[in-house]
């Protein structure tokens, strides 16, 4: 089955202004606040995930359960700039992952990983997005 689970960890989080923020907050269901394992880097005005083995590594921010799952990963996959007819290698990729909610309770669920050289970014040692 493929999952109808979306973690977002930057400008698609609650308390953001953004148009794109806010399709998600009305079209998906707020399953509360998820950590998945990665390293956070600031981008410009926003943040890129890397994937890292390393369990010290964690990611904070929300997961969502799509209500209509192809429409809404093909609107995000525009906003990403990761969807068809954008050249490769595009700046994220949308990926499938392993996250943690805050009961414990481990799932999986699409998420967009930075897909550029990290090299000379400042990284987000936190994994909260909204600390940098």
């Amino acid at each position: 089955m493929i999952s109808d689970r979306l973690f977002v960890y930057g400008t698609l989080m609650r308390g953001f202004d953004h148009p794109m923020a806010q399709l998600l907050s009305r079209s998906a269901d707020f399953l509360g606040t998820a950590t998945c394992c990665g390293r956070l880097y600031r981008i410009k005005h926003y943040p890129g995930l890397v994937l890292s083995d390393d369990p010290a590594d964690i990611v904070f921010g929300e997961l969502y359960r799509l209500r209509e799952r192809d429409a809404l990963l093909a609107e995000f996959d525009m906003y990403e700039a990761c969807g068809e007819g954008f050249p490769e290698p595009t700046e994220y990729i949308r990926r499938m992952l392993k996250v943690t909610q805050a009961d414990g309770a481990v799932g999986e669920a699409w998420t967009y990983v930075y897909n550029w050289p990290v090299a000379g970014l400042p990284r987000i040692v936190s994994g909260k997005f909204l600390e940098m």
